[in-house]
């Protein structure tokens, strides 16, 4: 973080309110989908000029949220942190010059991929703040009424933050000077969900093998050839997260059973309006009370989830709890949805309906 002089923090706060009250400009995904498809050396720079203005908005805004949290939360010295990268990405923002020319939008690129790198761990220093917070309050069960608007906050924050990377993404992306065939920044035209759940069940599956010594099996159903306009690496972290969660619940529950571990089935349908894809496993479910905890960032399954104070990148079988959430922001993201319905004493069942992207008129968060 770049230390300010006492009038140059005054001036870059006032500067952040400014931005911040601005209006944000959605973009809908059919227009990122027809304006990627020709990459011209024109529509970089009608790209880059696009972002130069509209990011220091939702920059800022972020900035704002994260200075007035309630229960102390924006005094952590976590969240701290993270409101110092979104400073520093705003002020890289508007001191970069106007974008005339090919040299200017190269140069733009490589400013927002710094950007994009900064904010990688944004995710993991905010749950370091609510833990950091949860242990102020004294735990789960003495949370004062009113909590419910820090989830809420961090829903609307993460939101945000996918849509920020998404457009940088994109961006970025369009430079790839050999793309592959059918894909259009971060947009694959014919994506194989069959494809993507083999290959996030062998990411999970290696995860669980070396945290637990063995890995229940994974079986999917569906057709090999269907394939359905969709950005890879959304669906990808959203069926790692959800293969994960069934392979841990169901190793847990048979770790130390005479009996086979079952395992876990993924079903790929292809509807009229949504592709959906079900991950059923039979890891003795939630119970009913607990159902309504899996979406919240207060709560984690895990009991030490693992502490992000040194640089511990590694992913676990059980972190924060925040996997869920996130994957169902994803999911919505697009106009999808996840649903998790849990048998307690039998297994859960999560479905993840996601909107078939090329017919979405809806402007992006």
């Amino acid at each position: 973080m770049m230390a300010y002089s006492e009038p140059a923090a005054r001036a870059v706060a006032e500067e952040v309110a400014r931005w911040g009250g601005m209006r944000q400009t959605g973009v809908t995904l059919r227009y990122m989908m027809e304006f990627g498809a020709r990459p011209t050396e024109r529509n970089l720079l009608r790209s880059a000029q696009f972002l130069r203005r509209e990011l220091p908005i939702r920059i800022a805004r972020r900035a704002l949220d994260l200075d007035s949290l309630p229960f102390g939360l924006s005094t952590k010295p976590a969240i701290l942190k993270v409101r110092d990268w979104y400073l520093d990405s705003f002020r890289d923002l508007r001191c970069f010059p106007e974008v005339r020319n090919r040299d200017d939008e190269l140069a733009f690129t490589e400013m927002i991929k710094m950007i994009r790198v900064r904010h990688n761990n944004v995710v993991p220093t905010m749950a370091l703040g609510v833990r950091q917070l949860k242990k102020d309050l004294g735990g789960t069960k003495a949370f004062p009424p009113g909590i419910d608007e820090i989830h809420q906050f961090l829903d609307r924050f993460y939101m945000s933050r996918i849509g920020i990377r998404m457009l940088i993404g994109q961006h970025v992306a369009l430079h790839e000077p050999d793309p592959e065939p059918g894909v259009i920044g971060l947009i694959s035209k014919r994506l194989s969900p069959m494809l993507v759940a083999q290959h996030a069940t062998e990411d999970a599956r290696a995860i669980c093998m070396r945290e637990y010594g063995s890995a229940p099996d994974v079986n999917i159903y569906g057709d090999p050839d269907f394939t359905f306009p969709y950005v890879k690496l959304h669906l990808q972290l959203m069926m790692f997260e959800l293969v994960k969660n069934s392979l841990r619940a169901v190793q847990e529950r048979y770790m130390n059973s005479d009996k086979h571990a079952p395992p876990v089935r993924i079903i790929v349908a292809d509807g009229a309006e949504d592709v959906t894809i079900k991950i059923s496993d039979e890891g003795g479910g939630i119970p009913r009370s607990g159902l309504s905890r899996i979406f919240t960032y207060l709560y984690s399954t895990a009991e030490n989830p693992p502490d992000l104070d040194g640089r511990n990148e590694g992913v676990t079988m059980a972190g924060y709890g925040y996997g869920i959430p996130i994957s169902r922001l994803y999911a919505r993201y697009f106009g999808g949805d996840l649903q998790i319905i849990s048998m307690e004493g039998y297994g859960t069942d999560a479905y993840l309906h996601l909107s078939r992207l090329g017919d979405s008129e809806e402007p992006l968060h």
